[in-house]
């Protein structure tokens, strides 16, 4: 529905750099092909790129390779919400949770460029360890074994569909106990999302 659609393009962006361990989703002779990957954003929100890379001798890299055509999941923090939290009856219970879909095409990488996608990937992740090991520390041996296994890719990012399920369709009394009955959960995940409606209930409520 429209109002769980986040029209923020700096949370949006925001979120997807803070949860780029994707799922990416490619099809391969009408079947669905998916894998778990981290990747790398460049861009802003309306030119946006993914880059990653995915091992070359499986099913997703050759879905990947024959189709372009490919859908990225971003998840995030999600909960359950009991009907039984609402200061109106007659509601059903639901889920609140945070993902952005990305459709796009993805383009392959020739093994220069997929070295320069593991160059980068890795500074990023290494720079900040106590010990930081670089591609630069590597063998060529090992590098170039390494590099025929795999195969880097671009995405060109052609469609977002960023869902923030945030309870933002109950009043506020409601919206009020849905976070205090959240916060009084013990897993993560409800914590997360009543921090998140917390930000968000001035902009809710209070301004109108």
């Amino acid at each position: 529905m429209p109002y769980f659609t986040e029209t923020n393009q700096f949370e949006v962006l925001d979120f997807m750099r803070s949860h780029s361990f994707i799922t990416l989703i490619g099809s391969l002779n009408g079947q669905s092909v998916a894998t778990q990957i981290p990747i790398m954003i460049q861009g802003d929100i309306n030119n946006l790129t993914l880059i990653g890379h995915v091992m070359r001798e499986t099913d997703h890299c050759k879905a990947l390779m024959s189709n372009p055509n490919v859908l990225a999941l971003f998840t995030g923090a999600h909960c359950y919400v009991s009907a039984g939290w609402y200061a109106e009856r007659g509601h059903a219970s639901t889920w609140n949770y945070i993902s952005v879909h990305a459709r796009g095409t993805i383009k392959i990488l020739n093994d220069r460029e997929t070295l320069q996608v593991i160059t980068e990937q890795t500074r990023m992740f290494e720079e900040n360890q106590p010990k930081p090991q670089f591609v630069s520390a590597l063998s060529e041996d090992y590098l170039q074994a390494g590099i025929s296994a795999i195969a880097g890719f671009e995405m060109k990012v052609e469609e977002l569909y960023p869902i923030f399920k945030l309870s933002q369709n109950r009043d506020d009394k409601s919206y009020q106990n849905i976070v205090y009955m959240l916060e009084a959960q013990e897993d993560s995940g409800s914590h997360d999302i009543a921090l998140e409606m917390r930000k968000r209930r001035k902009q809710l409520f209070l301004d109108n």
